[in-house]
């Protein structure tokens, strides 16, 4: 038991990290509503749908490759060596292949050129800082990686609201202050936010002995290309809903259905805080007698965690769309809440069941069942959208996710089985979705709606109240 409250101890800290900066992105997020139009948030999401798939395209699973033979190497400094000089080779060569092209390139995808420009910038100084974060996670330094993640975000915020608030209320006049193209300043702060960060990490760089190893770089490559196409597909599974919206129904369209989207950001920051904590945690425990065991208790709270997120926000409803998103003109595309929050709920599921195949180097079953979803995800959007609205992409999502969960655990009970209480994992998930489609039809009366909550909180304290003790009371 003390083994499984250092992960949450360690997940805590590292979800700071997530959290405290996606938090005050939630700043950003009424903001951004407030003084974009849905078609200008609509090119905001574009731009950072581009980011994430060149984040991993360029990093080519090399993030996770170095977690697992970092945790197992003998030579610790050569696996570092080799994963940051393969990373710092590519990303030199994409940067200069894309200088060369770069007019073409910012027309073929059709974004605005100077916003290409940002987009680069923000993806190759992203990149570099890679291996020396995820050296800080695999040498157990949470409090320095949480500190440079939360510094980075809070220049972000500030600079966002200087030129998107204070500029305009203050009346200040800048002669390369454009008014009429706010989106940039988004981007601008950004760039800025990413070279901080590149210049705290820059000690880094130079931590350990510059050696390549062939023979480590081929055994990272070698675990780590499909981890990139299952990143890929994974960036399609989050990501074609709001690429091919602008298209089919509109920008303004989908700069409603971007910015309701946020709002389901809780879960997706419980899900990216518990991916930090728990994936170096995975690969160091799994040699311990009762690892099986360990993750089969980890999952269970994992699911108690986000019901209690899921039925609180679809509870309170009301309450985060007044504050997040503040533009009526967005609120068309609120019903999408919900939907979202248990896709993502179960695409948190589902990485928790990766282990099976990340432990058993068998990582290209995560490519293929990645690509199932994202064949789900592209299929049922093209087909549904254009008959049911953008409703049919939330449902897209949920679909795709959910199916990834189930074959993941089929598989996962095949290759290597670990004990999950089935019973009550589907126990809370149920009890959690039926109170929130009852919260959802009381017509915002919080007095039942808190009653629906303490309801389940008070059936978690009465099933899990030994094992809870006795987490809380170890050492």
């Amino acid at each position: 038991m003390s083994v499984l409250k250092k992960f949450f101890k360690d997940t805590i800290i590292y979800g700071l990290a997530t959290v405290l900066p996606r938090l005050m992105n939630f700043f950003l997020v009424p903001l951004h509503t407030g003084k974009l139009q849905t078609s200008s948030f609509s090119d905001n999401t574009t731009f950072y749908i581009y980011a994430a798939f060149f984040n991993v395209l360029l990093t080519y699973g090399m993030e996770t490759a170095f977690f697992r033979f970092f945790s197992k190497s003998e030579e610790k400094d050569k696996v570092f060596s080799t994963t940051f000089i393969s990373l710092v080779v590519t990303t030199t060569l994409f940067l200069v292949g894309i200088l060369i092209f770069s007019q073409e390139l910012s027309s073929w995808i059709g974004i605005n050129q100077t916003y290409f420009n940002l987009l680069i910038g923000v993806i190759v100084l992203d990149t570099l800082v890679v291996a020396p974060f995820a050296y800080l996670r695999a040498t157990g330094r949470p409090i320095k990686f949480a500190s440079i993640k939360i510094a980075n975000i809070l220049i972000y915020v500030a600079l966002n609201y200087f030129f998107l608030w204070v500029i305009p209320k203050l009346g200040l006049q800048f002669n390369w202050y454009d008014s009429t193209d706010l989106v940039k300043y988004i981007f601008i702060s950004n760039v800025v936010a990413s070279i901080f960060t590149f210049l705290l990490l820059t000690p880094y760089f130079f931590k350990t002995k510059l050696q390549f190893s062939t023979t480590i770089f081929k055994q990272l490559i070698g675990y780590g290309w499909p981890i990139m196409v299952a990143g890929l597909a994974y960036v399609i599974n989050e990501n074609f809903d709001k690429w091919i919206l602008p298209s089919l129904l509109g920008k303004d369209i989908n700069g409603a259905y971007s910015g309701c989207y946020k709002i389901a950001m809780f879960m997706t920051i419980f899900i990216q805080a518990f991916r930090l904590g728990a994936e170096p945690f995975f690969f160091s425990h799994a040699k311990e007698k009762n690892a099986k065991t360990t993750y089969a208790l980890i999952m269970k709270y994992f699911v108690i965690a986000g019901s209690v997120m899921l039925i609180v926000i679809v509870s309170y409803l009301d309450i985060f769309k007044s504050l997040l998103v503040k533009d009526e003109s967005y609120w068309v595309a609120i019903k999408i809440v919900p939907i979202v929050l248990v896709a993502n709920l179960c695409l948190g599921i589902y990485f928790n069941l990766a282990i099976w195949y990340k432990l058993t180097d068998k990582t290209r079953y995560g490519m293929y069942l990645s690509i199932v979803g994202a064949v789900v995800t592209i299929a049922l959007n093209l087909i549904l959208i254009p008959k049911i609205g953008f409703i049919a992409a939330a449902w897209s999502t949920l679909a795709a996710y959910g199916i990834m969960m189930i074959l993941s655990y089929i598989l996962g009970q095949k290759h290597y089985p670990v004990p999950y209480n089935l019973k009550q994992i589907l126990g809370y998930l149920t009890i959690a979705i039926g109170l929130s489609i009852v919260a959802l039809n009381t017509n915002a009366n919080y007095y039942i709606n808190t009653i629906l909550v303490l309801v389940f909180l008070g059936l978690i304290l009465i099933f899990e109240k030994k094992e809870l003790k006795q987490l809380l009371t170890s050492k």
